[in-house]
């Protein structure tokens, strides 16, 4: 088939490469370069740099819907068009007629919007997937046509679960393209009472508060908010990053374990020798960090020169 590719992210790298193995990719329409970096250097998207490496056509317009933009879009008269993580509202004007599909990072109609693959991290849900969805004119609204599922591990960061998500594009894809080819796709309209938003994440969402929240909960927010914008609290004064922890199962038992002499039960959100941490119910085991102006390292190594903060209380920072 002949294909239009819209992508940025890289979310969409591993399904572009799987259909220019597969496919005619005759275009790949991305977000134009942007800032990046203390340097501001323009920087093309993890897609466009992708598309260059294989050596397909590729445009970066600043609005698609540009009217010439456009017409030389729809001029590469393809079979279908594929979209994935592009980051500019379609117009009716441009798809008419257009057999287009998104790939989205949930399976709809939960979490759309802006930031589907944390929030579900974020929430503690046990499993996430993608779906495979027609253009519709509400934000991921449109007919499914496929999905695949995947569980969420105790320890596994947003990005994790991204890379992981991003792997299931090419053969959500591919299915869904064959079965057009046959004529037989059929998609199924979304149940509008179990749809939930994904809303787009803030700096200030990057803290938490572990007296407040159950161990559970508390372990789902940190590794959510991983890569950005990250989980920064206060140990003992020194701003610290937390990058990986994972819920204690049956953790209230031994929890002063790390603090001579153990006299009395560990108050909450303290901090152990071992990093495990009593939540307002439950306890977290922080497993990686990294510290203000440091590297990303396992809690084992940052403590070892850091004994001081054993038994530091862990403190939300306000407007993370």
């Amino acid at each position: 088939m002949r294909i239009v590719f819209l992508g940025s992210g890289a979310f969409g790298i591993p399904t572009l490469d799987a259909l220019s193995a597969r496919h005619e990719v005759v275009a790949v329409v991305s977000q134009p370069d942007k800032p990046a970096g203390r340097g501001k250097v323009l920087t093309p998207t993890p897609l466009a740099v992708r598309a260059a490496e294989l050596g397909i056509p590729l445009t970066t317009p600043i609005d698609i819907n540009e009217p010439s933009v456009c017409a030389a879009v729809r001029a590469h008269q393809a079979d279908a068009w594929v979209i994935i993580a592009f980051g500019q509202k379609l117009s009716r004007e441009l798809i008419d007629g257009v057999f287009a599909v998104n790939l989205h990072g949930s399976l709809l109609p939960a979490y759309r919007g802006a930031a589907p693959i944390q929030r579900a991290v974020m929430d503690g849900c046990a499993q996430t997937g993608v779906s495979v969805i027609s253009i519709a004119e509400r934000m991921d609204a449109g007919l499914v046509y496929a999905t695949r599922s995947r569980a969420i591990g105790a320890s596994e960061t947003s990005d994790d679960v991204h890379d992981a998500l991003a792997l299931l594009g090419p053969e959500v894809i591919d299915d869904v393209l064959v079965r057009r080819n046959a004529g037989v796709l059929v998609g199924a309209v979304q149940d509008e009472s179990r749809a939930t938003r994904a809303r787009k994440l803030a700096k200030s969402d990057g803290t938490v508060d572990f007296a407040a929240r159950d161990a559970h909960s508390a372990a789902a927010w940190i590794n959510g908010l991983n890569s950005w914008p990250g989980c920064t609290v206060l140990i003992g004064g020194l701003q610290v990053k937390l990058l990986r922890v994972r819920e204690v199962v049956g953790g209230e038992q031994g929890i002063e374990h790390g603090i001579e002499p153990a006299v009395e039960p560990r108050a909450s959100a303290t901090l152990g020798q071992d990093g495990r941490v009593r939540a307002k119910a439950g306890v977290v085991e922080i497993m990686e960090v990294q510290p203000l102006g440091g590297r990303r390292m396992a809690f084992e190594e940052f403590i070892r020169g850091r004994q001081q903060l054993v038994g530091s209380p862990i403190v939300p920072v306000a407007g993370a």
